[in-house]
């Protein structure tokens, strides 16, 4: 057997229920690798004693004969999901050290089917970012190259599974911050459609935007963790959709009608939209983006030329949206009852002020102001009504490329991850690196990032898919049957 950090989350699994190995020994050795790349800044918190206790308890559950897709598979959460037995700081000093009474919607389903959590993952602070250099606690670094980003806001999740941390672990997504961090360090990731998964217990940054989904090596392994997060929850999150839960694993290896084993995509329609394919995407992308294109063919898909015209409004759109319902749900954070409190104030608005600016980091604040600036009296219909408006015809433009062909295939972002450092001054600079996964996530509509090769530097780039409303299994089957093919999504960094 290999070694186990080597192991995908079915591999995995299938050597505890076989009994080559305990959940135990595989949370142990996982716990110590990731101290051994701590300096990759994925992690933010431990307990060894609550991540262990699980372990016990799912090798108790494989002696008693129980066998489930998850069993005593060690993961790791977001730090925008809260929980009960790890600190839960979404990434900012306004919630240092603060402990949950309860699990998220997501954290739980997976502990019930038996996955061990080892820790919590280093993110952009409430997800604010697209390269975690905003984490108030560490910059985490890409293993492919730590003079570079790893992407955000999930930077913590997407370098834990590239660097071999762990098999598979959950991020979240408002703009792109599943699929972006993904490409960028050559992994698996989909954003499910929105409402797919429960937002309860996931701390709130843009509310009509964020949505859970899991990060791994394959779209295989990404099906056994969607398979447990999505579904209904409408008791606790008036977000959540009343649609009923999916086996995505049975859908990988489901036929398409005419397909043959040399062709297993064919009749698939992958369209290709002109406005992804600029001169604003860089050559090594887009030459690694079409290579993958003509891998598709290869396997009997069509590609077809599309348009989606309203993308460049995307940025501006969802830096209006975004930024005023951040506004709205941070306002939560006065220092009263949980969070920061500033030690030294005079009234109980200095309390406020003195809290919030020393709790929230840079970021966080000039994107409350310009929520705040938005939405006031004067600026609500002139920007925030006007860009929800956009946002439909935004995604209207989907449903007409829709028309057309089955899904929508194109980069993940224009460039390779940058250095660390290249854009902190430069926030618009950032915002323009979200331009191709934006539209998706105004429309949401699933998405998903999958390892398609390697651009300038040596460093991954990811072949961006988009489906319609509930479309997770399509696109799931669709990036297996690419992954089948080629052996991208198996390549590691050097040394990890």
């Amino acid at each position: 057997m290999r070694a186990l950090h080597e192991l995908g989350v079915s591999e995995l699994a299938a050597a505890i229920a076989d009994r080559k190995t305990s959940s135990v020994e595989a949370a142990q050795h996982l716990l110590a690798r990731a101290k051994a790349h701590a300096a990759l800044g994925a992690y933010l918190a431990f307990n060894e004693d609550a991540t262990l206790a699980q372990a016990r308890a799912a090798d108790a559950r494989v002696a008693a004969g129980e066998r489930t897709p998850l069993l005593g598979v060690p993961i790791a959460h977001k730090d925008i999901f809260v929980t009960r037995d790890f600190p839960s700081t979404a990434g900012s000093k306004m919630l240092e050290a603060y402990q949950s009474p309860f699990d998220a919607t997501v954290v739980q389903r997976l502990a019930a089917l038996g996955a061990v959590t080892l820790g919590k993952l280093n993110c952009d602070e409430f997800a604010m970012g697209g390269s975690n250099e905003n984490s108030a606690y560490a910059v985490a670094h890409n293993p492919w190259d730590a003079s570079r980003v790893p992407g955000g806001s999930s930077g913590g999740t997407a370098v834990a599974v590239a660097a071999r941390l762990l098999p598979a672990a959950t991020g979240t997504d408002t703009g792109g911050s599943i699929r972006q961090p993904a490409s960028f360090c050559g992994v698996t990731g989909i954003k499910p459609t929105y409402g797919r998964c429960s937002r309860y217990g996931m701390v709130a940054f843009a509310s009509s935007l964020d949505q859970a989904g899991p990060m791994a090596r394959s779209a295989a392994d990404c099906a056994l963790l969607l398979s447990a997060m999505a579904g209904p929850d409408i008791d606790r999150d008036s977000t959540s959709l009343d649609h009923p839960a999916e086996d995505y694993t049975a859908l990988l290896e489901t036929p398409r009608e005419g397909a043959t084993a040399a062709q297993p995509l064919k009749g698939l329609r992958i369209g290709l939209p002109r406005e992804f394919f600029g001169e604003g995407c860089a050559p090594d992308v887009i030459a690694a983006v079409r290579a993958a294109l003509a891998e598709y063919e290869k396997l009997g898909a069509t590609l077809v030329d599309v348009s989606l015209p309203r993308t460049e409004l995307a940025i501006p759109v969802y830096y209006i949206i975004a930024p005023a319902e951040a506004s709205s749900n941070l306002s939560r954070f006065d220092g009263v009852k949980f969070g920061h409190r500033a030690a030294q104030y005079g009234d109980l608005i200095d309390m406020y002020k003195k809290s919030r600016s020393e709790g929230f980091g840079p970021e966080v604040q000039r994107r409350i102001m310009i929520g705040t600036y938005v939405l006031s009296h004067g600026y609500y219909d002139a920007y925030y009504l006007k860009a929800q408006q956009i946002r439909r015809l935004i995604a209207q433009d989907f449903q007409q490329a829709f028309t057309q062909c089955d899904l929508i295939a194109g980069p993940v972002a224009p460039t390779v991850a940058w250095k660390i450092g290249e854009k902190s001054n430069d926030p618009v600079a950032n915002y323009l690196a979200d331009i191709y996964t934006l539209p998706g996530s105004l429309a949401g509509l699933p998405g998903m990032s999958v390892p398609a090769g390697f651009g300038a530097g040596g460093l991954p780039v990811g072949l961006q898919l988009l489906g319609n409303h509930f479309q997770e299994g399509a696109l799931l089957q669709v990036a297996h049957a690419f992954q089948q093919a080629t052996d991208w999504h198996t390549k590691s960094p050097e040394g990890c």
